[in-house]
C-alpha cells in the first residue's frame, strides 16, 4: 500500500520533531510533504483557513499550543468559525509542547540530567510547561545542557541559545511516546 502524503502545519522547529515522532510512531503510513509554519502560534492562526482549505486536496496535520486557552475546543472554535475539513488533523499540546516531553519521566529525568523525582506528575497542570523545563535545565548535573536549554544569568531570553536543538536531540533519540502518553492525555489523544 502506498503511504497517504499529509503536510504538517507546526508553531517551531521542536513542535515538528514532535509531530514527525508521532506519525512515525502510529505506523500509518504517512508520507510527510512539506512542514509550514515554524512562525509561533500567529502564524498558524491566521493561516487556519487556507490548511483547512488545501486539506480538501492533501491531508494537514496542524500542532499547537494550547497556552492560555481554557481547553482545547475552546482554541479550535477560536482559530477555525467554518466546519473543519475531515483531512485537517488539529491537534493541540496541554499546555505546551514541552509538556510532552516533561511527561517521559524516566528518559527525560535521564536526558537533563536530574532527579526523575524532580518532573512533575500532572505535567497539564502546569501553567507554563516551558519555564518549569527551563528550571529543571537549570539544576541539571550537565554543564552541556544548563548551557543549551537554559538562559544565561541576567538574560531576559525565556530559553537558552540552543533550547530547540537540544530538545530535538533528545526527541528523535530517546523520547519513548507510550510513557510519555500515559501521563498526557493530550498526547495520548494527539497518538
Amino acid at each position: 500500500m502506498n503511504p497517504i502524503p499529509a503536510n504538517l502545519a507546526i508553531e517551531d522547529e521542536l513542535s515538528e520533531a514532535v509531530l514527525r515522532r508521532i506519525i512515525e510512531h502510529t505506523g500509518r503510513g504517512y508520507a510527510i510533504g512539506t512542514a509550514y509554519g515554524r512562525s509561533g502560534f500567529g502564524y498558524l492562526k491566521s493561516t487556519i483557513g487556507g490548511w483547512n482549505r488545501a486539506a480538501a486536496g492533501v491531508p494537514f496535520v496542524l500542532l499547537t499550543d494550547l497556552d492560555d486557552f481554557e481547553c482545547p475546543m475552546a482554541l479550535i472554535g477560536d482559530w477555525l468559525a467554518v466546519p473543519r475539513s475531515a483531512n485537517l488533523i488539529f491537534r493541540v499540546a496541554v499546555r505546551e509542547v514541552e509538556a510532552w516531553l516533561l511527561a517521559d519521566h524516566t528518559n527525560f529525568s535521564r536526558f537533563l540530567g536530574v532527579q526523575e523525582t524532580a518532573l512533575p506528575n500532572d505535567v497539564e497542570a502546569l501553567k507554563d510547561p516551558k519555564a518549569c523545563l527551563v528550571g529543571l535545565a537549570r539544576k541539571s548535573r550537565s554543564r552541556e545542557i544548563r548551557d543549551r536549554i537554559a538562559p544565561l544569568p541576567g538574560s531576559t531570553a525565556k530559553q537558552g541559545r540552543d533550547y530547540n536543538a537540544c530538545l530535538v536531540s533528545f526527541v528523535a533519540s530517546a523520547w519513548n511516546i507510550p510513557a510519555a502518553a500515559a501521563r498526557s492525555v493530550s498526547l495520548a489523544r494527539a497518538v
